[in-house]
């Protein structure tokens, strides 16, 4: 073919050695070669594309970490070709030296460069930007660039999107770095080390719609220009830096993320319509009121405030359809019984002091997955109407002063995953029904909840390319990909430790805990059926009875803490079934017996999972079961029944016995007198001596007392 102008044979499964898979050296026609997404391996060189003359696209995107490519060659080469495409991501790019590609210094015609994900080192680049003034897009995002973004005054008008994150830039921007790129409409220089002002003249860029500076060391307050001046700006992302003063919220802005800074206050520059859909100022220094104003964003999906100072009331104008976290503030009193949240998929509560308890009007919020109201002063029973909230994923209850019953209404919220009660004053039984929550169960039904992408805003963008005729084809064609990954988190003690799980993490996570309670009565044997479960907790309560047996099919089980109830009998044998567990405690109980053999898992438990326990052997315990402790009577066996301990005694037989004894003894103490009448004279002088001994000890007492 020796014609052919374009070879594209991306995003398949083609395997092998990529080297032996090219056109021979003399399809010099060849304009376009794009090998991406597959599954090549073995070490290809770039002097096989040295004769290529009419080359202007080239791509070897995301080769599943197994080829390496390599750009300089064991000699020096010089290409014939002059490159508009040059997309090299994730190829482990001149993984020995992890140097930048030097035949790029005789290219300066580039549109678009995509060199990401391949640990180059070295200085940033900044001759590749002055080289190629028709330049585009530059990605050069998770490398290991080091030193300053520094560029000439030189204009490039036609750089729409930069993204440079994730590498080992430092020092200050260029004051005049808005004017250098006017027509930017992306710019990412998120995850480096940049600090000092954010300049100004950010401001005069007026197309630009994302800008993303988080987790750097910025510092100062925010420019007015940035939301005065930008009027496209849609997306800001100034997260994890050291910016204080006012927040300003931009007529036009959808996306903020502000948390992890220094900022005091947050007001709107105008008091039109605000379009914000996302707003995250959690982790700040905001001392207020939530402002009212919040509440007329019709288009607000998320709202974020956690970790501020903010008091006073939540106002019942709030409509958030996503996620509204108020967690860790100052927020005193009762919920509001107008607060209306029918599309809420997220609430976090958890952190404050509100008391009273949980209005009705939230169960009207059926679309809820996470309810964490837990760390705060709320009293009362769980009202039976939770059963509406049958989308619920996550509920989180604990250190409130909840009491009552726990209700079996909270069997019919199957789709828990995770449910945390512990730290409140329930008593009453364990409900059976408990096993009728999946818990986590691959049965049940699908939720798009743990994907780690809950709200789908914001935009990103990829170049696209389309062929024109065997001549050119338009870089300038982009795909507007809107999308910011929201993930879900929540904080659950397991394995005696606060556990922060979010993202798709979370879709692994299962538990119940019902610790620091006042239940009583045994553990239902039904929970041993939850099959799912990570994570079981019972411990400082009132529970009676066995261990259930059935809790050897807890499989998947990390940790189970039965820890200071009154249980009896002994430790079941099969529990060194759980090959997953990590914790486990039974300590202040009153269980008997031999502890399991220490074998696989259970090797691992010391002595202090089984302390308080009087009555249980074995090792890792310092008291062995071959030997009888003398502080305890033995009852004699029988030949039936030499295979029993001491303390199994059948009850009816001991009263029996004790019975017929006391009544020997009675009788025989009677006769003795009987028939022996000194004894008898001696018994009733002495009945004599105890009633006149009695008499006038209550007479002296009496006299004492009136002559006080």
């Amino acid at each position: 073919m020796t014609s052919l102008v374009v070879l594209d044979i991306s995003n398949n499964q083609f395997n092998g050695i990529a080297s032996s898979s090219y056109v021979e050296a003399n399809q010099t026609s060849l304009k376009y070669i794009d090998f991406s997404y597959n599954q090549f391996v073995g070490i290809v060189s770039f002097n096989l594309f040295a004769n290529y003359s009419k080359l202007e696209v080239l791509r070897f995107n995301g080769q599943n970490n197994k080829m390496e490519i390599e750009t300089e060659g064991s000699m020096g080469w010089y290409p014939l070709f002059q490159l508009k495409i040059i997309e090299l991501s994730n190829c482990r790019l001149n993984k020995q030296t992890s140097s930048f590609p030097k035949f790029l210094h005789a290219q300066n015609e580039l549109d678009t460069v995509t060199l990401s994900h391949n640990k180059l080192k070295g200085s940033f680049p900044n001759w590749l930007v002055e080289n190629n003034t028709r330049l585009h897009l530059l990605d050069l995002r998770n490398n290991s660039f080091v030193g300053q973004l520094y560029l000439s005054t030189l204009i490039h008008t036609n750089m729409i999107w930069m993204d440079v994150s994730s590498n080992h830039l430092e020092g200050k921007l260029q004051e005049n770095i808005g004017k250098i790129f006017p027509n930017l409409v992306y710019l990412n220089l998120s995850n480096n080390n940049l600090e000092g002002n954010l300049p100004s003249s950010i401001g005069g860029m007026l197309y630009l719609e994302v800008l993303d500076v988080s987790s750097n060391n910025f510092s100062g307050g925010v420019p007015r220009e940035l939301n005065t001046g930008c009027l496209s700006l849609s997306i800001l992302n100034l997260a994890h830096n050291s910016f204080n003063g006012a927040i300003f919220i931009g007529t036009n802005q959808e996306v903020l993320q502000m948390n992890d800074n220094q900022f005091t206050s947050i007001t709107p520059v105008h008091n039109s319509t605000i379009h914000l859909s996302y707003l995250d100022i959690s982790n700040n220094r905001i001392s207020d009121t939530i402002p009212r104003w919040l509440g007329n964003t019709s288009y607000l999906r998320t709202l974020v405030m956690a970790d501020n100072s903010f008091y006073g009331p939540i106002p019942c104008e709030l409509s958030m359809t996503g996620t509204l976290d108020l967690s860790h503030n100052l927020f005193t009193g009762s919920l509001p019984f107008c607060l209306n949240l029918p599309k809420l998929e997220h609430l976090y509560l958890q952190g404050n002091k509100f008391t009273g308890s949980i209005p009705k009007v939230l169960f009207n919020s059926t679309s809820l997955l996470t309810l964490d109201i837990g760390d705060n002063n709320f009293t009362g029973s769980i009202s039976v109407e939770i059963k509406q909230l049958q989308s619920l994923k996550v509920l989180l209850l604990s250190s409130n002063h909840f009491t009552g019953i726990i209700p079996n209404q909270l069997c019919l919220l199957r789709m828990i995953s995770i449910m945390d009660l512990s730290k409140n004053t329930f008593s009453g039984t364990i409900p059976q029904c408990l096993h009728d929550i999946y818990f986590g169960k691959t049965a049940a039904p699908s939720v798009d909840y743990f994907s780690g992408k809950v709200d789908h805003i914001g935009w990103g963008i990829e170049p696209t390319y389309t062929y024109k005729g065997f001549s050119d084809w338009d870089s300038n064609s982009y795909r507007y990909l809107k999308y910011v990954d929201v993930e879900v988190e929540i904080e659950f003690v397991t394995k005696y430790r606060h556990s922060s799980y979010k993202g798709s993490i979370l879709g692994y996570m299962s538990g119940l805990d019902l610790s620091c309670n006042k239940l009583t009565g045994g553990i239902p044997l039904e929970l041993g059926q939850i099959s799912s479960l990570h994570a079981l907790n019972l411990s400082y309560n009132q529970l009676t009875g066995t261990i259930p047996e059935s809790f050897s099919k807890l499989t998947p089980l990390e940790s189970l803490d039965l820890s200071h109830n009154s249980l009896s009998g002994e430790i079941p044998s099969t529990l060194i079934d759980l090959t997953f567990l990590e914790v486990f405690s039974v300590a202040n109980n009153n269980l008997s017996g031999k502890v399991p053999d220490m074998k696989a898992q259970f090797a691992t438990f010391e002595k202090s999972s089984y302390e308080g326990n009087l009555f249980l052997c074995g090792p890792p315990l310092d008291k062995s079961c071959g030997k009888v402790d003398v502080s305890y009577p033995t009852q004699p066996q029988s030949s039936n029944a030499s295979d029993k301990k001491w303390y199994e005694v059948d009850p009816v037989v001991f009263h029996t016995s004790f019975l017929v004894t006391y009544i020997i003894f009675f009788f025989s103490v009677i006769s003795l007198v009987y028939i022996n009448p000194y004894w008898l004279q001696r018994c009733y002088n002495l009945i004599e001596d105890l009633i006149f001994d009695g008499y006038y000890f209550v007479i002296w007492k009496l006299k004492k007392f009136l002559c006080m």
